[in-house]
């Protein structure tokens, strides 16, 4: 008998929940980097494992909902953790507990979710034994099914996770084919990689002021029968100004842009890659509902 599992990996910004789900599942799918808020779309990942079917839902970080896409992104965790089997909580034991994780946790008792609460970046601190206080805090608020302290980063007790998870498996098919990693295409996968790079690239606010869009994704044979993707991404962003420092003097940071995600994306689909960028300026497009709809740029 098969059986599936739906998770719901939810937290604060930077917690290192895509980073989890990357692991777990065994391929790059969701984006990362150093940056709050760096997950805007729930992404579900896909594990396979024997006759069971896990699937992750990376879910944006909860913030304080200044704009119209951080509304959509904070309606979007709320939902995400209505109605799955588990939900797995990320805290960071280098930073205080703070409003974001006591929010969470009233949801989960609202819906009466079964919870494990993951410690990560425990690699950090200096004496291990200032673990016992964070799990006390935690205790206090929630019954948490189980409390693993790990690091995704250095891998530690991160072989622990599933075989707690499976415990919350029911019989049923699986929901997706069991050779896929994620239920999103490749077209999106490739926007996130682009976006990631701006990241990645630009050090101040304005990477959260962009987005991405592929306007054309096109397969071809090349002379020698080899295949090629043909990518035009546009480059969304709120001002002026801030086209000109993504494009850089001489278009020199856009291309350096654009050659980091083409390896990725090459990576990712195994063929050459033609990748065009182009930057578009779409007025304070983070608090216009049609934009954020047009793109696709959070889920409801």
């Amino acid at each position: 008998m098969n059986k599936n599992a739906f998770i719901a990996i939810t937290g604060r910004p930077n917690a290192g929940k895509s980073s989890l789900t990357n692991l777990l599942v065994g391929e790059k799918i969701s984006i990362v980097s150093e940056k709050p808020q760096t997950t805007r779309n729930r992404i579900n990942g896909v594990l396979t494992k024997g006759g069971t079917q896990f699937v992750f839902i990376d879910t944006p970080g909860m913030l304080k909902a200044k704009t119209k896409l951080a509304e959509h992104m904070v309606k979007s965790v709320r939902t995400s953790v209505e109605d799955v089997d588990v939900a797995v909580l990320m805290a960071d034991v280098t930073k205080k507990m703070s409003g974001v994780e006591q929010e969470l946790i009233r949801s989960f008792a609202q819906n009466g979710t079964e919870v494990v609460l993951l410690l990560n970046k425990i690699d950090l601190l200096k004496n291990k034994e200032d673990l016992l206080p964070i799990i006390a805090q935690y205790n206090e608020l929630y019954d948490f099914a189980e409390i693993i302290p790990i690091s995704v980063k250095r891998r530690i007790n991160t072989d622990k996770i599933i075989p707690v998870l499976e415990k919350y498996a029911i019989d049923g098919e699986h929901f997706f084919p069991d050779d896929i990693a994620t239920d999103r295409t490749e077209r999106f996968l490739c926007a996130e990689i682009v976006r990631e790079k701006i990241l990645w690239t630009m050090q101040q606010e304005i990477p959260h002021g962009t987005a991405v869009d592929i306007e054309s994704f096109k397969t071809r044979q090349s002379a020698k029968g080899e295949e090629i993707v043909d990518i035009s991404a546009v480059v969304i962003c709120e001002r002026d100004s801030h086209k000109g420092m993504i494009i850089g003097k001489g278009g020199e940071r856009l291309k350096e842009i654009g050659t980091m995600a083409r390896k990725d994306i090459e990576e990712l689909l195994g063929c050459k890659v033609n990748l065009q960028l182009f930057v578009k300026v779409k007025e304070d497009w983070r608090n216009r509902e049609n934009v954020i709809t047009e793109y696709n740029i959070a889920d409801e």
